[in-house]
């Protein structure tokens, strides 16, 4: 049966939530290059989305991963935060490689939120409670990555109770074979796929 997107996507039970769309991830100066090399055509979809939201008071959340210079707080128990530990970027609080990529606009009404440890926004961060003290029973989720990130993500998202849609131009991974293959055959089984001008499509008739 079909997905009534109209009814999925009401603004009055919708949060927009941007995963690791952070300038040290995927700017020109990331942790792992090969994966920013693929989140070009991202960014702005990224942005249409927010915009699109905004315009329909669908909430914009932006969750960030920081780490301090001296690791404190940071997780060590998988070899991806062995990477992002010996890379020269620093997603320091407050360094440009932290913030939102350049790229996609922050508005005032817009909500930050942070963490220090962990593979995905919602562990332990608040997101939930944020989410349901916003109303919100659907989850846009955007970001990356569909290697790690956006998995770990999206299935806690529902484990919590949420709807979990991903319009698949704001998304990324690498290399894009993979990328794809987790679309379809992992998050398609737990989320709704969609597309980035669908979703903006929806928000604008509200």
């Amino acid at each position: 049966m079909p997905v009534d997107l109209h009814a999925l996507l009401d603004p009055a039970a919708t949060a927009l939530v941007t995963q690791e769309c952070q300038n040290g991830v995927i700017g020109d100066d990331a942790i792992f290059p090969g994966l920013a090399e693929h989140t070009r055509e991202m960014i702005p979809a990224v942005d249409a989305l927010c915009r699109a939201a905004r315009t329909a008071r669908v909430p914009v959340v932006h969750c960030l991963a920081l780490r301090r210079d001296d690791g404190a707080g940071a997780n060590g128990n998988a070899r991806v935060f062995g990477a992002a530990a010996k890379a020269s970027v620093r997603l320091a609080p407050g360094s440009f490689a932290a913030q939102v990529a350049s790229g996609i606009a922050v508005a005032p009404s817009d909500l930050v939120l942070t963490r220090y440890h962990g593979l995905g926004p919602m562990a332990d961060t608040g997101l939930a409670a944020v989410l349901r003290n916003l109303g919100a029973t659907t989850v846009v989720g955007v970001g990356v990555s569909l290697n790690v990130g956006m998995v770990n993500f999206a299935m806690d998202a529902v484990n919590a109770g949420f709807r979990f849609v991903i319009p698949r131009e704001a998304v990324a991974g690498f290399p894009p074979d993979y990328a794809e293959a987790v679309l379809t055959h992992t998050l398609g089984a737990v989320a709704t796929v969609t597309t980035t001008a669908r979703v903006v499509e929806v928000w604008k008739a509200r």
